[in-house]
């Protein structure tokens, strides 16, 4: 099944889920795009500088107003639907401990939270009740933000029904917020930025401190070249312990140099960093400096070179989240040696790690035997049979009907 096919599936399926819960149509569908990220990993939450860019793989969200103060969330990830008070969000989300909801069903819920704390009075009493219904065609669990697509298309569907009047930058801010603090996952802003800001053809160049961006033309087609997305099928979730350990590492490296955040380091401070930290913290840190640097680089070599002369900079990614940073797994790493043995120009893990995805910059002609050849290797050792796709810059969040 084509990405096209699937995406008017899930639309269909979005639409249809609604029916099923209401009896009657919605008042619309909205829908927001995955990212995959080309380049800058955990940079985000140290205030630093990511490229990532929205993929054609959508979530779409169903919705209607009603005429309670309820909120009613349904998803195809899930048989039974949530439904709960407007005034009841409070409590599903306490300060300290998980959700007391599914963790599909936090994520719009917990978009309805944080854009019901926006208004004057937080209470959300001049707010209409809603009904929601979720389907989406973006792989969950691989790397490609399955969770600010949701947050994306639910944020567009309230703030339009609502008539808050948010921008895109704002909803972003939203999402972020739901997923800290609602969800629990210690994310930085990246992937909501890049779901709501998505161009086609382009990346996103984006400051995760002042929120700046820039697009940034990739010329993939033109260059003959299609980006391969290697999902390796181990599922990884930021609320685990691995993220959280990174995150608190880089912290502690910041305060030990004396800076608000990692952003505020050079590669010329490492060696500094190296005598007051220990190796554990110091390469972490090493990595995210470094990544920072890399971020810049490929901006600079896109403009002056093309996407062929990347490959180099996003090969340096992959060794440095490996060795430094420690968030690959010998999946991720075969998918990378194999597509570059075959001929890619660059090959990358993308996402959180501990699982998930990889993307290989690949010759349109080479997406056939770079995928065989990943296939093979994976057979060879055992592991289980990836998912391999190419994915396309497209735009952000859409009313699609």
């Amino acid at each position: 099944m084509t990405a096209t096919i699937r995406t008017v599936a899930a639309h269909r399926a979005a639409a249809d889920l609604f029916r099923t819960l209401t009896g009657s149509a919605p008042a619309g569908v909205w829908s927001a795009p995955g990212r995959a990220n080309l380049i800058g990993e955990h940079t985000d939450y140290n205030d630093g500088f990511v490229l990532p860019f929205a993929i054609q793989h959508r979530t779409f969200a169903a919705a209607r107003l009603r005429e309670d103060g309820r909120i009613r969330v349904a998803s195809t990830f899930s048989p039974e639907p949530v439904e709960v008070t407007l005034a009841e969000l409070d409590a599903l989300f306490p300060s300290a401990g998980a959700p007391a909801v599914a963790e599909w069903a936090a994520y719009p819920l917990g978009v309805a939270w944080a854009l019901r704390a926006l208004l004057p009075d937080g209470s959300g009493s001049s707010l209409a009740g809603v009904d929601l219904a979720i389907a989406s065609d973006v792989p969950v669990g691989a790397g490609l933000s399955s969770s600010a697509a949701i947050e994306g298309a639910a944020g567009s569907a309230l703030n339009e029904l609502w008539e808050l009047g948010l921008d895109p930058v704002a909803l972003a801010q939203v999402g972020r917020r739901a997923e800290n603090d609602a969800v629990g996952a210690p994310t930085g802003i990246m992937d909501q930025m890049a779901s709501m800001l998505g161009v086609a053809n382009a990346a996103l160049f984006l400051d995760c401190r002042t929120l700046e961006t820039r697009s940034v033309p990739l010329g993939f087609a033109e260059a003959g070249l299609e980006v391969l997305v290697i999902d390796t099928g181990v599922k990884h979730a930021h609320t685990t312990g691995g993220y959280r350990e990174r995150r608190a590492s880089c912290e502690r490296g910041a305060a030990a140099l004396g800076v608000p955040a990692l952003r505020d380091v050079t590669v010329a401070d490492l060696p500094r960093a190296a005598e007051l930290l220990d190796d554990v913290d110091f390469r972490r840190v090493r990595h995210v400096v470094t990544e920072d640097q890399r971020v810049l680089d490929t901006v600079s070599v896109l403009a002056a070179e093309g996407p062929r002369a990347i490959g180099p900079l996003l090969v340096a990614s992959h060794a440095s989240m490996r060795d430094d940073f420690e968030i690959s797994i010998p999946e991720l790493d075969v998918a990378v040696d194999t597509a570059l043995a075959q001929g890619a120009i660059g090959a990358r893990m993308t996402g959180g790690g501990f699982g998930g995805a990889a993307i290989a910059l690949v010759d349109h002609a080479l997406v056939g035997p770079v995928s065989d050849a990943v296939r093979t290797a994976f057979a060879d050792r055992g592991f289980a049979d990836p998912h391999l796709f190419t994915v396309v810059p497209s735009d952000g969040p859409r009313r699609d009907a």
